[in-house]
């Protein structure tokens, strides 16, 4: 990246809708790979939070950017949490 982050407030809503799909794109992503692996709970929350962020990324007024600040930090986490597991194997995802 070669710019400077700007928050949720300092982007335009084409930028925030973009990084909102992405985040949603990525949970979504990894709940089908964690699918094909037995883990329904890691599926279940990230599904879940994939289908608020996208609920969000519609009509998203100023009142609502902590709140979309706050689930795209979770479902961040949360991807990189799956992606640097270790896989009953030994080997990280």
């Amino acid at each position: 990246m070669n710019g400077i982050s700007k928050t949720l407030n300092d982007m335009t809503l084409v930028e925030r809708s973009s990084l909102l799909d992405t985040v949603a794109d990525a949970l979504e992503a990894t709940a089908e790979e964690a699918e094909g692996e037995g883990d329904a709970r890691f599926v279940a929350n990230s599904i879940c939070i994939a289908n608020t962020i996208r609920g969000l990324s519609g009509e998203l007024a100023p009142r609502d950017l902590r709140a979309a600040e706050l689930l795209l930090e979770q479902g961040i986490m949360l991807v990189h949490q799956f992606s640097s597991r270790v896989k009953p194997g030994g080997m990280k995802h």
